[in-house]
């Protein structure tokens, strides 16, 4: 079972997603609020949604795309399109652990970009003491599911929490309910 949200998390906010678009939407919402500086860290089992999410946050954003897992090249860096930060998209799953995440030289980058890092929980926390932190699970339907198989059409729940100074002001957690409110689409 994936871990929620900790390390100081503010209480999570919990959405259901009930497609691979609505999972797309939810990251396209968050990208538009993310700023240089700010760490995204993404858990979830296999086929739980973390690369869909990572793809809208890259849409939200205006990053050159596509925006893919990068499971056999570790990192990929997609500058913007529109002006703002480049994304930086790593995936932490086939990582030994902190010194081979320190290879990756994260913390040169972290300032000037919006990292999000699949696999990261339990890795990368030491980057930024200012967090978002998603967990994705697949809702099962009854019997267990084959998240693979059922590809779009699986439902799933994100619960999005938030750490640290960054995200404790009031107008920040005003804007993280926003983004969790699937009516925020049209804003």
């Amino acid at each position: 079972m994936s871990p929620e949200p900790r390390g100081g998390a503010r209480p999570g906010r919990v959405l259901t997603l009930a497609t691979a678009d609505a999972t797309r939407e939810f990251g396209v919402r968050l990208g538009r609020v993310l700023h240089a500086g700010d760490l995204v860290v993404l858990t979830g089992g296999l086929g739980a949604g973390k690369t869909t999410l990572a793809q809208g946050l890259g849409e939200g954003l205006g990053v050159r795309g596509p925006v893919t897992s990068p499971t056999f090249v570790i990192a990929r860096v997609h500058p913007s399109l529109v002006g703002g930060p480049p994304l930086v998209h790593v995936d932490a799953y086939r990582l030994g652990g902190a010194l081979e995440l320190d290879d990756l030289d994260l913390d040169e980058s972290l300032e000037q970009s919006v990292t999000v890092v699949e696999w990261g929980h339990g890795v990368v926390e030491r980057l930024s003491g200012d967090r978002l932190e998603v967990v994705l699970r697949n809702v099962p339907s009854g019997d267990e599911v084959d998240a693979e198989a059922a590809g779009d059409d699986t439902e799933r729940t994100a619960t999005l929490g938030a750490v640290g100074q960054r995200w404790s002001t009031v107008e920040a957690q005003a804007v993280l309910d926003a983004v969790a409110q699937p009516s925020a689409a049209a804003g």
